[in-house]
C-alpha cells in the first residue's frame, strides 16, 4: 500500500471504475426518463408526504451503488421532479444500505449487527430527508443538466431507440464533465490516503482506550474509504485488534456514506452549504449508530 507506484494505480483504477459508472448510470437514467411518466411520477411523490421519504429510503436499499455512482442517480431523479427530501433520503440510504455491505455485515459480523445497522440507518435516512427539505435545502441544488443538444423532458422525445439512447448519453457526458474536475480532486486525495496511511494511525486514534473512539472513526472513515469491498473487511480486521464494534460501524457509516469523491463531486451539483449538511448527517448517523451500537452489543 505505501508505495508511490500503487498510489498512481488505485488512483487509475478508481478514475477508470467511476468514469464508467457514471457514463452508464447517467444514460441508463436518462434513457428510463423517456419512457416514464414523469408528471404522474412527480404528482404521486408529492401526495405521499413522508411516504416519499420512505420510497427513496428503499429505492437507495435496493440498489447496488457505491457512493460515488450514486451522483448521476440523483441527477436523474431530480430532473424526473421527485420531492427534493425523497432525493436526499436516497443520497444517504443508497451508500449506506448497499446490498453489498448488508451481505457482507451479514457474512462478517451477523443478522444482528446488519438489522441493528439497518434500522438505524434507514430511519437516519428518512429523518434527516425531511430535515433537510423542510430547511429549505432544495434551494441549494446547483443547474448541472446539459444546455442545448439534448432531451431536458419539455420536448417530445424521438420515436427511434437509438436516438434516444445518443441524446441519453449527451446528458450523460454533459453531467460528467460538470462533475470531472471534482471527481480527479477526490479520487487524487483518495489515492494518497489509500497508499500512504498506515492502519496503526487508526488504531491509535480509534482504539478502545480513547473516550472519544467513536466520533473519531467517525471522522478517519471519510476519507479512508471508497468501495464497499474494502470497508468492511478493514473494519473487521480492525475489531479484532480491540477497536470497539461502535466504532469499527462508526468507521464504516462514515466511509461508505460519505468517500471523499462523493464529497467533491457533491459539490459540482450542490452548494457548499447542503454539501455541508449532508457531511453532518453521514457523521450524526454514524456516531449515534456506534453508540447505538456499544449499548446494545
Amino acid at each position: 500500500m505505501n508505495s508511490f507506484a500503487g498510489t498512481i494505480k488505485y488512483f487509475v483504477i478508481i478514475t477508470a471504475e467511476l468514469t464508467v459508472l457514471f457514463l452508464g448510470i447517467s444514460t441508463i437514467v436518462a434513457l428510463l426518463l423517456m419512457y416514464l411518466p414523469q408528471d404522474k411520477i412527480k404528482a404521486w411523490m408529492l401526495r405521499k408526504g413522508v411516504w416519499g421519504n420512505f420510497i427513496g429510503a428503499f429505492a437507495g436499499a435496493l440498489t447496488p451503488f457505491c457512493a460515488c455512482s450514486t451522483i448521476p442517480m440523483t441527477l436523474g431523479l431530480l430532473e424526473a421532479g421527485i420531492t427534493f427530501g425523497a432525493v436526499m433520503s436516497f443520497v444517504i440510504a443508497s451508500p449506506l444500505l448497499n446490498p453489498i455491505i448488508l451481505a457482507m455485515l451479514v457474512a462478517l459480523m451477523g443478522w444482528k449487527t446488519c438489522l441493528i445497522y439497518f434500522v438505524i440507518v434507514f430511519g437516519g435516512s428518512v429523518v434527516f430527508g425531511v430535515t433537510l427539505e423542510k430547511s429549505g435545502g432544495s434551494k441549494l441544488v446547483k443547474n448541472v443538466r446539459i444546455k442545448g443538444g439534448g432531451y431536458n423532458g419539455d420536448e417530445e422525445a424521438p420515436d427511434s431507440f437509438t436516438d434516444r439512447l445518443k441524446i441519453s448519453f449527451l446528458k450523460a457526458r454533459g453531467d460528467f464533465r460538470s462533475v470531472l474536475i471534482y471527481l480527479l480532486i477526490g479520487v487524487g486525495v483518495g489515492a494518497v490516503i489509500y497508499g500512504y496511511m498506515p492502519q496503526e494511525i487508526v488504531l491509535r486514534l480509534a482504539g478502545p482506550g480513547n473516550p472519544f473512539a467513536i466520533p473519531v472513526a467517525a471522522v478517519i472513515g471519510i476519507p479512508l474509504y471508497i468501495r464497499a469491498e474494502t470497508a468492511i473487511p478493514i473494519g473487521v480486521a480492525l475489531m479484532q485488534k480491540g477497536m470497539s464494534v461502535g466504532a469499527v460501524i462508526a468507521l464504516i457509516i462514515g466511509g461508505a456514506g460519505m468517500a471523499i469523491p462523493e464529497m467533491s463531486m457533491l459539490a459540482g451539483i450542490f452548494k457548499r452549504k447542503l454539501v455541508a449538511a449532508i457531511v453532518a448527517v453521514i457523521f450524526v448517523t454514524a456516531v449515534a449508530g456506534g453508540y447505538i451500537f456499544n449499548m446494545v452489543l
